[in-house]
């Protein structure tokens, strides 16, 4: 298997690392901003930057280790540099998760400790599935999302693209949430989210229109 570079330096990226560690896989080093070049990042060396990307796409995997909260942008942004210079985007799984066979992970997606995927779930493309989250049967998550610490996603929920859903979130049987979405932490999703924006509470409601 072909060693690891990530992208994107700062909290997230020391994540992944653990992640990659509790998995076996190596780390070959770390593309960042020209500042923090020749760094480290966990002993992992930060080597260039994400112009750089084109002198690794024949002898290593790529994660992308940006963050997301609210805005997915710069996420999507490396990721779509990686597909563009032929690059291969990793799926990376902890060694506490539990994904079923059944369920199905798009590239460059990150499982992180103790979540559980069950079966019939579809997660997309360069999603952050995070430490402790639920994703119950027949659930499917779009693309650039954020499923952050502690959120249970009940089965057959639909979440759209570019969303953020926050730490200890719940969201009720069968509930869909549109596109570019953020719902803060601890709500209670308990209807269809239909119109981009900022929902929290229980039950959630918008709070901020985009």
């Amino acid at each position: 298997m072909k060693p690891l570079i990530l992208i994107g330096g700062g909290g997230h990226c020391q994540s992944v690392i653990e992640v990659a560690e509790s998995t076996g896989r190596a780390v070959q080093g770390i593309l960042d901003i020209p500042e923090e070049v020749g760094k480290d990042v966990l002993g992992y060396p930060i080597i260039g930057t994400d112009d750089q990307i084109v002198n690794y796409i024949d002898t290593c995997e790529f994660l992308i280790t940006v963050g997301f909260i609210k805005d997915p942008a710069l996420r999507m942004k490396l990721f779509n540099r990686v597909c563009e210079a032929g690059g291969t985007l990793a799926t990376l799984i902890a060694s506490t998760a539990y994904v079923s066979r059944h369920a199905f992970l798009g590239k460059g997606t990150v499982v992180m400790h103790h979540a559980f995927v069950n079966a019939g779930a579809r997660i997309g493309e360069n999603v952050i599935i995070n430490t402790f989250c639920n994703i119950e049967h027949g659930a499917c998550i779009g693309d650039q999302c954020h499923i952050s610490t502690g959120t249970m996603v009940n089965g057959d929920c639909k979440i759209g693209n570019d969303c953020f859903i926050g730490s200890q979130s719940v969201l009720a049987n069968g509930v869909c949430i549109c596109n570019d979405t953020v719902v803060g932490a601890g709500s209670l999703v308990r209807k269809n989210i239909i119109r981009p924006g900022i929902y929290s509470g229980n039950p959630a409601i918008l709070k901020i229109k985009k």
